[in-house]
């Protein structure tokens, strides 16, 4: 039986090398858009490309394919940052793509700007479950940016009228925010869950090879699969 080979991921900060993908990136946004029958914020071309060129922007790539994209924006002068963009191709959505695409964009946010609270607002049920994991906590839209540009965004959006009509209180979707103050230590909890992780798949490694290369009188026998670590 043929092994079958796992998928290459390369998740980075977007560079020049990648300018030639904002139209597929655009694209794949507006069909995601469509689909869901909800506003995603509509960006251009040089908005996009002048993210990448900020080093402000993450893209990943499945053996070499584009499967993922996400930028970071600041507001309210910096003291505010989105992950905002968060865009997985079709064809590689259910891989984990977009929780490690969240992580890279994280990991950016906080080298780039470490004072700054973490913010979104979402109705994916999934992108709130990747926000509690890596330590955001739900809010009220009071406690988020009071940038009229940031919520001008929303202007796309079907549910904009109810935004509105709240005074820009509350709507449809769930605001969450990460405070750096409240993490001191422990800013990328998620880690600390994926060594443990990674530590009990080394000690079942380890038990397993004890067991296929058990000492006997003239030998060592090594089992009929040799090769047990995948």
């Amino acid at each position: 039986m043929k092994e079958e080979k796992s998928p290459n991921i390369e998740i980075m900060i977007a560079n020049e090398a990648h300018y030639g993908y904002v139209d597929l990136i655009l694209e794949t946004v507006a069909k995601a858009a469509k689909a869901r029958g909800t506003g995603i914020a509509s960006r251009t071309h040089d908005y996009i490309l002048q993210k990448m060129k900020d080093g402000n922007a993450v893209i990943a790539f499945v053996d070499g394919q584009w499967a993922g994209f996400c930028y970071v924006e600041t507001w309210s002068n910096k003291k505010f940052v989105a992950n905002s963009g968060l865009i997985v191709s079709p064809e590689f959505r259910g891989m984990g793509l977009a929780k490690a695409i969240k992580h890279r964009a994280f990991e950016l946010s906080r080298t780039k700007f470490p004072d700054a609270k973490i913010f979104g607002i979402t109705t994916g049920l999934a992108v709130m479950k990747i926000n509690t994991e890596i330590g955001y906590r739900p809010v009220t839209f009071s406690e988020l940016t009071d940038d009229p540009e940031y919520w001008k965004e929303c202007e796309a959006c079907i549910n904009f009228d109810v935004l509105k009509r709240n005074n820009y209180t509350r709507c449809l979707c769930t605001g969450m925010l990460y405070d750096p103050a409240e993490h001191v230590g422990n800013e990328m909890p998620w880690k600390k869950k994926e060594e443990a992780k990674e530590s009990k798949i080394e000690k079942w490694k380890n038990a397993l090879k004890k067991i296929f290369s058990l000492p006997i009188a003239n030998g060592t026998y090594k089992g009929k699969n040799k090769d047990i670590e995948h």
